[in-house]
């Protein structure tokens, strides 16, 4: 590329005068902090003169759509996306080597000015004037691991094997919201940089190759792919992925894509997929990417997605879809009915799930419940919304769950007589997991069923023996306490009854239901109902 008369900013930006004469269309640039792609170069009548005309990546930052007085000079995807500017107004930026010189070295002190130092070279001995410089420079840099160049107008390479000689050890490079215009020059990048594993190519506008992919070799190492806003398509993913034998990360966040094929010898390595913010995304493209075998993570936030089924598997059956997956995230999408929640109890991984900010999540006043029924609905999760499902919980979320739906269950069929115990399809398609809840509890009796009078406080006593398991002397007394008392105030009565400090007090209980199981009441701050205390149970009291 043949540019002209260029202006060499302080930080190595070049910027171009008037008299720009070469092919410069294609090419990213920055003005004033804005990022655009040069669609036109030239005379612009009636004004005299060259200009340059862009299209913004904010397209309210132009004023047309590249047309002036009637004639069409370039196409903008946006009606107001277009500008003419003058070429002296434009930062065409450096290339990587330049960028990475001008942030990583000569950090320390700066040399004396002038210092002159005697070296040999060959058996003549040489005066030298900032020799030290030179040589702190590249040692500086070819220990460099890490390297961040965001927004530092990076355009390209370089020099040719400049960069492999001067820092041949980086292992992660952010390049992102830089003046990169296509794969082929970041290609060129990593084509030097051997030991890569760690590249964000984020916000950087690029065109893809439609030809062969990149030599093989180029991303040997490469773990961790950040292609976010970038506007990249399904197919040119597959593409750049081909190369990439040992992907293990991939994130594509707001690219717009539409999955349109299977990967096949592709992504075959990738553990983490990351498809957040692409609204065109819906149910059935996520079957043409269930059958990565190592998909261990999945990122679905604010996709648009309203239900999830697998029709592979019946009710109470695993799916072969999604094999390895053990973390979605479902955040921000419009899922609004349990037969989604029901669905993922399908998956045979699945230990973490987060699902904030959906209609089915944020519809309800009472948050604590919803956790509850998600928990009691799929079997092996072990983390919901980040915060673990310790055992007790667990426990509690399935036997209040089981309580919840037992009317509805005895009028489908349901019945405590195994023999006699035929719920209708309809009931089990809505709750997969009741009858095995039945199992592993029992089936749940009348007196558990019946509708309580819930603004009653009588209605909500819990009537309760008091035991004292490392004091033989001390009597079995019986209290009738709320449902909703707190175990923290529960301790701050049995402390004023016994005369023993609240912090020596350990509680614990066990119930009928569950002969020779001893359940800790570990948390202070969660109610008796939390732990599924009920009438005719026992607390333990140690101290």
């Amino acid at each position: 590329m043949d540019l002209r008369s260029p202006h060499i900013l302080d930080s190595g930006n070049v910027m171009m005068n008037d008299t720009l004469t070469s092919d410069v269309i294609g090419r990213r640039v920055e003005v004033n902090g804005e990022h655009a792609t040069v669609r036109f170069s030239g005379v612009v009548p009636p004004m005299a003169g060259l200009w340059l005309g862009v299209e913004w990546d904010n397209p309210e930052r132009g004023k047309h759509d590249g047309s002036h007085e009637g004639t069409v000079y370039f196409k903008c995807r946006h009606p107001t996306g277009g500008s003419f500017i003058r070429p002296n107004k434009v930062n065409f930026g450096v290339d990587f080597l330049t960028a990475i010189k001008n942030r990583y070295t000569l950090e320390d002190e700066p040399e004396e000015e002038g210092k002159e130092q005697i070296v040999t070279i060959g058996n003549k001995p040489v005066e030298t004037i900032g020799f030290d410089s030179v040589v702190k420079q590249q040692s500086q840099l070819s220990k460099l691991q890490e390297v961040s160049l965001r927004n530092c107008a990076v355009n390209g390479p370089g020099d040719k094997g400049g960069i492999a000689k001067a820092c041949p050890n980086v292992r992660s490079i952010d390049l992102s919201k830089n003046l990169l215009s296509s794969w082929d020059e970041v290609v060129d990048i990593a084509d030097q940089l051997k030991h890569l594993e760690v590249l964000n190519l984020s916000e950087n506008k690029l065109k893809f190759p439609s030809g062969s992919p990149p030599p093989t070799g180029t991303f040997s190492a490469l773990k961790v792919l950040v292609l976010n806003r970038i506007g990249i398509t399904w197919t040119e993913v597959l593409h750049c992925a081909s190369r990439c034998p040992v992907l293990e990360k991939l994130y594509l966040e707001s690219n717009g894509i539409v999955i349109s094929e299977r990967p096949t010898d592709v992504l075959q390595t990738v553990k983490l997929l990351d498809l957040s913010s692409n609204q065109l995304i819906d149910e059935n493209q996520l079957f043409l990417i269930a059958y990565m075998p190592r998909l261990e993570q999945l990122i679905l936030s604010d996709i648009g997605l309203a239900s999830i089924h697998f029709p592979d598997a019946g009710i109470g059956c695993k799916t072969s879809m999604f094999p390895s997956l053990q973390y979605l995230v479902l955040n921000d999408n419009r899922i609004s009915q349990w037969s989604s929640i029901n669905e993922l109890d399908k998956l045979q991984s699945l230990h973490a799930l987060s699902c904030t900010r959906n209609p089915l999540t944020e519809s309800s006043k009472d948050a604590q419940t919803t956790r509850q029924f998600i928990i009691a609905r799929i079997g092996q999760l072990r983390t919901l919304n980040k915060c673990a499902i310790q055992r007790e919980e667990r426990r509690g979320a399935e036997l209040d769950y089981r309580k919840a739906f037992g009317n509805e269950w005895k009028k489908a069929g349901g019945h405590q007589d195994p023999d006699k115990n035929r719920p209708n399809e309809e009931f089990l398609a809505a709750h997969p997991r009741y009858q095995s809840l039945c199992l592993k509890y029992g089936a749940p009796e009348d007196g558990e069923l019946k509708v309580q009078q819930p603004f009653l406080l009588k209605n909500q006593l819990l009537t309760l023996k008091i035991k004292h398991p490392n004091q033989l002397d001390q009597k079995v007394i019986e209290k009738q306490l709320p449902e909703s008392m707190t175990i923290q105030k529960v301790k701050g009565l049995l402390s004023r009854l016994l005369r023993v400090p609240v912090s020596e007090l350990l509680l614990s209980y066990e119930s009928p239901k569950m002969p020779g199981r001893e359940i800790e009441l570990e948390n202070d701050q969660q109610s008796l109902q939390f732990y599924s205390v009920e009438n005719g149970d026992c607390l333990l009291v140690r101290w």
